[in-house]
C-alpha cells in the first residue's frame, strides 16, 4: 500500500484475483456463500461437491453465473487408491461425475485428493503408482468434457489416511507423465500449490519453477499452518499470518513461474466454521489484502 493507505494498481489487481474456498466458511449453502462474494465484492468462488449436490448442479451453475462470479475451482475428486476392483470402480464412476458436475459449473480445474492406503497396505510407492494409473483412467473423459484435472499434494502428517501423493515434486512425477492438452492448450493433468500442504518442503522453490516451466500450476490456495496442532489435525488451518507460512515467498514463487488464475483462500479450522461468515470474508480479505495480493 502507498502511504496514503491507497492499494496500488498492482495490488488492486491482485485483490480482484481473491477467491473464497466454500470450506473455509463450512456452514454457508452455496446461495449463501456467493451473496457474501457479492456483498464483499469478491469476483471467485471454489466450489464443493457437496454443497452443489445440496443445491443442486444446475441451480449452482445459474446462480453462480447470474452473480457474475467466477468458479476457481471444484473441490473435489480422487480417493481411488482401493485395492478391492469393486471399490476402485465405484470411486471413478464418482470422479466421472465430479469431471461432468466441473464441466457444467464452468470450473477451469476439479481438484483430485489421491487417498491414502487402503487398510493393512504399508506400500506408499505402490499405492501412488494406484492412484495414477485411476487418473489414467480418467483422462480421456476429462479431456473430452475439457477439465483440467489438478492433482494436490497433501502434508505429510496425512499420508496413511487422506493423501500418499506429499510432495509437489511427487504431484509433478505423477503429472508429467500425461501429455494430454484441452482444447484451449492446458495440460489435462495439472498441480495445485497449497501453502498449507507444502510450505515445509526444502525443494518446494525448485518444484514450483518446474510447474511453471510445464505450465502445470492449476490452482494456487492459501491458508495458514497454526499452532498448536488441533486434535483433529486437519483443523489446524488459520487466517493467513497467524502461523507460520511465509506468503509473500511462496506467492512471489508462484507469480514468477507464470500463474495468472485465481487464489483461493481455503482454510479448515472450526473456529473460523464457527464464526459468522461475514466476519469471517471480512477478516480473510483485509489478511489477503495485506499478505498476498501486493506479491501477486
Amino acid at each position: 500500500m502507498t502511504s496514503t493507505g491507497m492499494s496500488t494498481p498492482d495490488e488492486a489487481k491482485g485483490q480482484a484475483r481473491l477467491s473464497i474456498n466454500e470450506a473455509t466458511v463450512k456452514y454457508a449453502t452455496v446461495p449463501q456463500v456467493v451473496q457474501l462474494c457479492r456483498d464483499a465484492g469478491i469476483e471467485s468462488v471454489g466450489l464443493w461437491r457437496e454443497n452443489v449436490a445440496d443445491f443442486g448442479l444446475e441451480a449452482s451453475a445459474k446462480l453462480v453465473s447470474e452473480a457474475g462470479l467466477r468458479v476457481s475451482s471444484l473441490c473435489r475428486g480422487g480417493f481411488f487408491t482401493a485395492v478391492d476392483p469393486d471399490a476402485r470402480a465405484e470411486a471413478l464412476a464418482s470422479n466421472r461425475a465430479a469431471i461432468d458436475e466441473a464441466a457444467a459449473l464452468g470450473a477451469p480445474t476439479l481438484v483430485l485428493v489421491a487417498g491414502g492406503l487402503a487398510d493393512g497396505d504399508k506400500d506408499l510407492a505402490a499405492t501412488r503408482e494406484r492412484a495414477r494409473q485411476a487418473i489414467a483412467d480418467l483422462v480421456p473423459y476429462a479431456q473430452a468434457k475439457g477439465v483440467n484435472l489438478s492433482i494436490e499434494p497433501m502434508h505429510p502428517i496425512f499420508a496413511a489416511d487422506r493423501g500418499v501423493v506429499s510432495t509437489l515434486g511427487q504431484a509433478l512425477d505423477i503429472a508429467e507423465t500425461f501429455s494430454e492438452r484441452l482444447s484451449d492448450g492446458r495440460p489435462v493433468v495439472s498441480v495445485v500449490v497449497d501453502t498449507y500442504h507444502v510450505f515445509w518442503d526444502p525443494y518446494l522453490a525448485e518444484q514450483i519453477a518446474r510447474a511453471g516451466e510445464l505450465g502445470m500450476i492449476a490452482s494456487y490456495q492459501v491458508g495458514d499452518w497454526q499452532l498448536p496442532l488441533a486434535s483433529d489435525t486437519l483443523l489446524s488451518r488459520g487466517y493467513m499470518g497467524d502461523g507460520a507460512i511465509d506468503f509473500e515467498t511462496i506467492t512471489r514463487q508462484v507469480m514468477d513461474a507464470g500463474y495468472t488464475g485465481d487464489i483461493e483462500v481455503e482454510i479448515f479450522g472450526q473456529e473460523i466454521w464457527d464464526d459468522e461468515p461475514a466476519d469471517v470474508i471480512a477478516t480473510l480479505a483485509d489478511r489477503f489484502s495485506r499478505l498476498v495480493a501486493p506479491f501477486c
